[in-house]
């Protein structure tokens, strides 16, 4: 069986082919390996170096600072960005797919409206136009999932199986609950509904880069084949069988994505991907809470994998 199917059959099934166990880890490249060919040479190169068994490809065009947004009510004058302005991600999409699509499954990296929404104002200011005016704010939202949509579909036109979808805003200490779950989930929920039958391998990425969780509740309804959500909640450890209990599906990740990953040594990388394996479930692909350090030595992601083929399944 090859590499792409035990992955898709992963994911259709939500239970391993055999007894592969498969790793994925992910990080960022340096700026001149963010567009165009360098940019394939170098998520291909990492691939082939790391011996992943999943091909996340990164997104790296932000949206652009709109200094008119200056209150609430004006994001409704937020743009609709069409196919064009994605037109730099789309080409890497379209060389990666050419040069690993026969091989693995391959994923892309989705921010959420909420996140691009930060990109716009900055994180601080989102928050205090959602403290002003949250239905105001959602307006704009809405405008980013249609926006959102041309992404997605030009993803799909070039051959991705599926993405790997992010969520922020309903961490500790951002947005109140109340308020995420009435404005920004029903957005979250609006883009997975775009990859709804038109996708087969989506990752449901849970992001603590910004902030902790108190718990994982409101995402447990959200779809995705995988979850991969971080290793702490409410201030104590979850494993990786907690988590995919809770969520009802295979589970990514296991390692601390700022701990020995990223650091090294590489024996203690060996262990820890051993502990995670042993604290995770059978359907598991091993990884990361979220991208490494961008300066991770790239023998300690071989390590790690290598663990993780060496094992065998209880």
């Amino acid at each position: 069986m090859t590499t792409r199917e035990r992955m898709l059959h992963l994911a259709s099934e939500g239970q391993p082919a055999d007894d592969y166990l498969p790793a994925a880890f992910f990080l960022h490249f340096p700026d001149d390996c963010h567009a165009g060919p360098a940019a394939v040479a170098k998520h291909v190169e990492y691939y082939r170096a790391t011996g992943n068994d999943l091909m996340k490809i990164q997104y790296e065009h932000k949206y652009p600072m709109i200094e008119d947004i200056r209150r609430p009510g004006d994001w409704s004058r937020m743009p609709c960005y069409g196919e064009s302005f994605y037109e730099d991600q789309l080409d890497v999409v379209a060389g990666i797919v050419r040069e690993l699509g026969e091989e693995t499954v391959i994923i892309v990296t989705l921010y959420s409206p909420f996140m691009f929404a930060s990109h716009v104002v900055g994180k601080e200011r989102l928050l205090e136009h959602f403290a002003e005016d949250p239905g105001a704010v959602a307006k704009g939202l809405g405008i980013i999932v249609d926006s959102m949509d041309h992404l997605i579909r030009g993803c799909i036109d070039r051959g991705v199986d599926g993405f790997y979808a992010s969520t922020q805003g309903g961490e500790i200490g951002r947005l109140e609950a109340d308020v995420f779950d009435e404005y920004v989930k029903p957005t979250d929920l609006a883009v997975w509904d775009l990859l709804r039958d038109r996708t087969t391998f989506n990752v449901l990425h849970v992001c603590d880069y910004a902030a902790p969780y108190a718990d994982f509740d409101r995402y447990i309804e959200y779809p995705g084949h995988v979850v991969s959500a971080p290793n702490e909640v409410n201030g104590r450890p979850i494993s990786g069988k907690e988590v995919s209990r809770l969520f009802a599906r295979p589970f990514l990740g296991g390692m601390e994505r700022l701990g020995v990953i990223s650091n090294g040594p590489v024996d203690a990388v060996r262990r820890e991907a051993a502990a995670a394996i042993e604290s995770g479930p059978r359907a598991m692909i091993l990884g990361a809470d979220c991208t490494l350090a961008a300066d991770t030595d790239w023998a300690n992601i071989r390590a790690a994998t290598e663990v993780a083929h060496a094992r065998h399944r209880r």
